[in-house]
């Protein structure tokens, strides 16, 4: 198993930015390959923001290139989200994602952490 925590969020004025963090931990960490950020509106579906691989490889959403960075740390088993220049539209719950490599894969979600930009 494997649990995830986010951290990081809150309110923040457009223009801002904020680092969103995610840790794991359990039993099962050492089997995690690819990490990533999605969001979410109340009543909408979650979308995916950005996703790294466990060699580095990463994509973005187009609605996000060139205004978010994603980075994690393999050692702390931690996925970063540093996100600059955020607009309203940015406003969502922010889901942290991890899925494991062994067949057949799982996914394990953080709890979500708000992100609220004002205008």
């Amino acid at each position: 198993q494997v649990q995830l925590v986010e951290s990081g969020g809150g309110l923040v004025q457009a223009g801002g930015s904020l680092r969103l963090s995610c840790a794991a931990s359990g039993s099962d960490i050492f089997s995690i390959d690819a990490m990533g950020w999605y969001r979410q509106a109340a009543g909408k579906q979650r979308d995916l923001v950005a996703t790294i691989t466990r060699g580095g490889a990463t994509d973005y959403a187009d609605s996000v290139k060139g205004r978010f960075t994603i980075s994690r740390d393999n050692a702390q088993n931690t996925v970063y989200l540093q996100m600059n220049s955020l607009k309203p539209e940015d406003t969502d719950v922010y889901y942290c994602k991890m899925t494991n490599m062994v067949l057949p894969p799982t996914d394990y979600w953080g709890q979500g952490t708000q992100v609220t930009v004002s205008s």
